[in-house]
Protein backbone atom coordinates (compact mmCIF):
# COMPACT_ATOMS: atom_id res chain seq x y z
CA UNK A 1 0.00 0.00 0.00
CA UNK A 2 1.65 3.18 -0.81
CA UNK A 3 -0.82 5.63 0.43
CA UNK A 4 -1.16 6.81 4.14
CA UNK A 5 -4.17 7.62 6.07
CA UNK A 6 -3.32 11.41 6.08
CA UNK A 7 -2.70 11.21 2.05
CA UNK A 8 -6.04 9.45 1.50
CA UNK A 9 -7.96 12.10 4.39
CA UNK A 10 -6.16 15.03 1.30
CA UNK A 11 -7.71 13.12 -1.45
CA UNK A 12 -10.94 13.03 0.15
CA UNK A 13 -10.59 17.05 1.10
CA UNK A 14 -9.86 17.62 -2.87
CA UNK A 15 -12.53 15.42 -4.24
CA UNK A 16 -15.21 17.50 -2.13
CA UNK A 17 -14.32 20.86 -3.01
CA UNK A 18 -14.66 19.21 -6.61
CA UNK A 19 -17.77 18.18 -5.72
CA UNK A 20 -18.58 21.74 -3.95
CA UNK A 21 -17.01 23.53 -7.13
CA UNK A 22 -19.06 21.87 -9.93
CA UNK A 23 -22.51 21.67 -11.23
CA UNK A 24 -21.98 19.22 -13.88
CA UNK A 25 -24.14 15.83 -13.36
CA UNK A 26 -21.60 13.54 -15.05
CA UNK A 27 -18.58 14.92 -12.85
CA UNK A 28 -20.78 15.34 -9.87
CA UNK A 29 -21.69 11.33 -10.42
CA UNK A 30 -18.05 10.32 -10.83
CA UNK A 31 -17.04 12.24 -7.47
CA UNK A 32 -19.75 10.72 -5.44
CA UNK A 33 -18.02 7.45 -6.75
CA UNK A 34 -14.26 8.92 -5.44
CA UNK A 35 -16.12 9.83 -2.84
CA UNK A 36 -17.18 6.58 -1.54
CA UNK A 37 -14.43 5.01 -2.61
CA UNK A 38 -11.96 6.88 -0.41
CA UNK A 39 -14.13 6.68 2.79
CA UNK A 40 -14.30 2.97 1.93
CA UNK A 41 -10.46 3.05 1.51
CA UNK A 42 -9.68 5.07 4.43
CA UNK A 43 -12.43 2.63 6.79
CA UNK A 44 -10.35 -0.34 5.31
CA UNK A 45 -6.99 1.60 5.88
CA UNK A 46 -7.60 1.89 9.48
CA UNK A 47 -8.76 -1.38 10.23
CA UNK A 48 -5.77 -2.80 8.85
CA UNK A 49 -3.29 -0.81 10.40
CA UNK A 50 -4.88 -1.67 13.85
CA UNK A 51 -4.74 -5.31 13.22
CA UNK A 52 -1.31 -5.14 12.20
CA UNK A 53 -1.71 -5.94 8.41
CA UNK A 54 0.32 -2.67 7.78
CA UNK A 55 3.81 -2.89 9.40
CA UNK A 56 3.97 0.65 11.43
CA UNK A 57 6.89 1.73 9.06
CA UNK A 58 4.31 2.02 6.18
CA UNK A 59 2.13 3.82 8.16
CA UNK A 60 4.17 7.07 7.86
CA UNK A 61 5.62 8.83 4.66
CA UNK A 62 7.24 11.99 5.54
CA UNK A 63 7.29 14.55 2.51
CA UNK A 64 10.34 15.72 3.93
CA UNK A 65 10.08 18.99 2.07
CA UNK A 66 13.50 20.84 1.42
CA UNK A 67 12.92 24.74 1.53
CA UNK A 68 14.01 27.95 3.12
CA UNK A 69 12.41 27.53 6.37
CA UNK A 70 13.15 31.31 7.36
CA UNK A 71 10.87 33.88 5.53
CA UNK A 72 8.56 30.31 5.49
CA UNK A 73 6.83 30.32 8.77
CA UNK A 74 3.72 27.61 8.60
CA UNK A 75 0.93 27.35 11.11
CA UNK A 76 1.08 24.82 14.11
CA UNK A 77 -0.31 22.10 13.48
CA UNK A 78 -1.80 20.15 16.44
CA UNK A 79 -4.92 18.08 18.08
CA UNK A 80 -5.86 14.56 17.40
CA UNK A 81 -6.62 13.50 13.65
CA UNK A 82 -9.89 14.85 13.92
CA UNK A 83 -8.61 18.36 14.75
CA UNK A 84 -5.69 18.21 12.09
CA UNK A 85 -8.08 16.32 9.35
CA UNK A 86 -10.04 19.46 9.98
CA UNK A 87 -7.23 21.88 9.03
CA UNK A 88 -6.30 19.63 6.53
CA UNK A 89 -9.90 20.56 5.01
CA UNK A 90 -9.02 24.54 5.49
CA UNK A 91 -6.32 24.72 4.31
CA UNK A 92 -6.94 22.68 1.12
CA UNK A 93 -10.17 25.38 0.59
CA UNK A 94 -7.51 28.44 0.80
CA UNK A 95 -5.31 26.54 -1.44
CA UNK A 96 -8.06 25.84 -3.77
CA UNK A 97 -8.74 29.52 -4.23
CA UNK A 98 -5.54 30.52 -4.03
CA UNK A 99 -4.75 28.27 -7.04
CA UNK A 100 -8.17 29.55 -8.87
CA UNK A 101 -6.53 33.20 -8.46
CA UNK A 102 -3.20 31.62 -10.45
CA UNK A 103 -5.78 30.66 -13.18
CA UNK A 104 -6.64 34.22 -14.50
CA UNK A 105 -2.47 35.46 -13.30
CA UNK A 106 -2.72 37.82 -15.73
CA UNK A 107 -5.51 39.95 -14.54
CA UNK A 108 -3.38 39.95 -10.83
CA UNK A 109 -0.66 42.96 -10.81
CA UNK A 110 2.78 42.61 -10.93
CA UNK A 111 3.30 43.56 -7.40
CA UNK A 112 1.03 41.05 -6.13
CA UNK A 113 1.93 37.94 -8.09
CA UNK A 114 4.78 37.55 -5.55
CA UNK A 115 2.12 37.62 -2.98
CA UNK A 116 0.23 34.96 -4.48
CA UNK A 117 3.01 32.28 -5.22
CA UNK A 118 4.08 32.97 -1.79
CA UNK A 119 0.57 31.96 0.02
CA UNK A 120 0.32 29.13 -2.49
CA UNK A 121 3.96 27.87 -1.56
CA UNK A 122 2.96 28.53 2.45
CA UNK A 123 -0.29 26.90 2.09
CA UNK A 124 0.78 23.44 0.31
CA UNK A 125 3.76 23.29 3.43
CA UNK A 126 0.91 23.56 5.36
CA UNK A 127 -0.73 20.78 3.74
CA UNK A 128 2.21 18.64 3.98
CA UNK A 129 2.26 19.19 7.84
CA UNK A 130 -1.40 18.20 8.12
CA UNK A 131 -0.70 15.11 6.30
CA UNK A 132 2.32 14.24 7.94
CA UNK A 133 1.14 14.77 11.56
CA UNK A 134 -2.26 12.84 10.70
CA UNK A 135 -0.01 9.98 9.71
CA UNK A 136 2.37 10.40 13.09
CA UNK A 137 -0.47 10.17 15.04
CA UNK A 138 -1.79 7.34 13.44
CA UNK A 139 1.46 5.54 13.96
CA UNK A 140 1.17 6.33 17.62
CA UNK A 141 -1.78 4.93 17.88
CA UNK A 142 -1.38 1.92 16.10
CA UNK A 143 2.00 1.35 17.92
CA UNK A 144 0.49 1.94 21.36
CA UNK A 145 -2.58 -0.22 20.70
CA UNK A 146 -0.32 -3.53 19.23
CA UNK A 147 2.11 -2.98 21.97
CA UNK A 148 -1.16 -2.94 24.76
Amino acid sequence: MAETLGMLCDKLTIVKLKQFHSEDSNKLSVLNGQAVQLQEEIDQFVMQAFSGEIPLHKLTFASNKVFKREGNETSIITGNIGAVFYQLADINCKLWHEVDKGYDIDSIPNEEKGNLIKSLAVLNLERNNCIDEIDRIMHNLVENKLKA
